[in-house]
């Protein structure tokens, strides 16, 4: 590939640690998986066709009722409902940590696989401590 760039697979797009974790719904698990893997983020516009490790638009809902916004994020992509924007990212621990940082007076929550099998949710400043360690 051009670049050095690496083809994306399907396994590619799922992290066995944070499905484990997810499933346990075991909080140190989801922490550890977090900042030794990559997370699978909805886009709601995709970066290069051919690299989905390359930007994109990070969707994020807000609830019309409260005004509150929600990060979701997933183990697999498979996992995310049919109702969100087609596009994935995949994205670093690093990236993750300077997201949550950023928008950290605007997201109020964090899903995790929202629509199961395992959901679980965290607050911004958990995770970002948890990626700080």
């Amino acid at each position: 590939m051009a670049g050095g760039r690496k083809k994306m697979v399907a396994k590619d797009f799922r992290s066995e640690a944070l499905a484990l974790a997810l499933e346990k719904q075991d909080m140190a698990a989801l922490a550890l998986a977090l900042r030794n893997g990559n997370t699978v983020v909805p886009l709601l516009k995709p970066g290069a066709k051919d690299d989905p490790l390359d930007g994109g638009e990070v969707w994020t809902y807000r609830d019309g009722s409260t005004g509150d916004v929600a990060l979701l994020l997933f183990s697999d992509a498979k996992n995310k409902p049919t109702n969100l924007p087609p596009a994935v990212g995949v994205f670093s621990p690093l990236w993750l940590r300077d997201f949550l940082i950023s928008h950290r007076d605007t997201i109020t929550t964090v899903f995790f696989d929202i629509a199961g099998p395992h959901p679980m949710q965290a607050s911004p400043a958990e995770l970002i401590k948890a990626l700080e360690l």
